[in-house]
């Protein structure tokens, strides 16, 4: 009984590391290797900042 307490979560992790490789295999991304690293802004967002919401008031004194 302790075998079994030691062999179904290891087996149950094998396969699920055997689906996600079966799902990658059968849904390739393809803009995997297209993408930018995620500390890198876009160039359009880095030059342009939103302003200020129009209905936004002034503060006081």
């Amino acid at each position: 009984m302790a075998m079994l307490a030691v062999l179904i979560p290891l087996l149950m992790l094998g396969v699920v590391l055997v689906l996600g490789r079966y799902e990658e295999l059968l849904l390739p991304q393809e803009d995997a290797g297209r993408r930018e690293p995620a500390g890198v802004p876009p160039a359009a967002a880095a030059a342009t900042s939103s302003p200020a919401p129009a209905g936004t008031p002034a503060p006081s004194p």
